[in-house]
């Protein structure tokens, strides 16, 4: 089974470009403190680092 991580969202996108706003809905984040669960592949860790200065991701989750 493929190992998950868990990302929550920590700042707000308001001001943010739309490139991240995009990556956010991506991921499936919509309000501060919302967390999601997904599998740890390149494509999700692509959004990710797109948006680091946003998220917190707990790695094993």
């Amino acid at each position: 089974m493929a190992e998950r991580i868990k990302i929550t969202l920590r700042k707000s996108v308001s001001g943010s470009k739309p490139m991240h706003r995009e990556a956010l809905r991506g991921l499936g984040l919509r309000r501060i403190n919302q967390s999601v669960f997904r599998a740890d592949n390149p494509s999700i860790r692509g959004l990710i680092f797109q948006v680091k200065h946003l998220v917190e991701v707990e790695e094993g989750a």
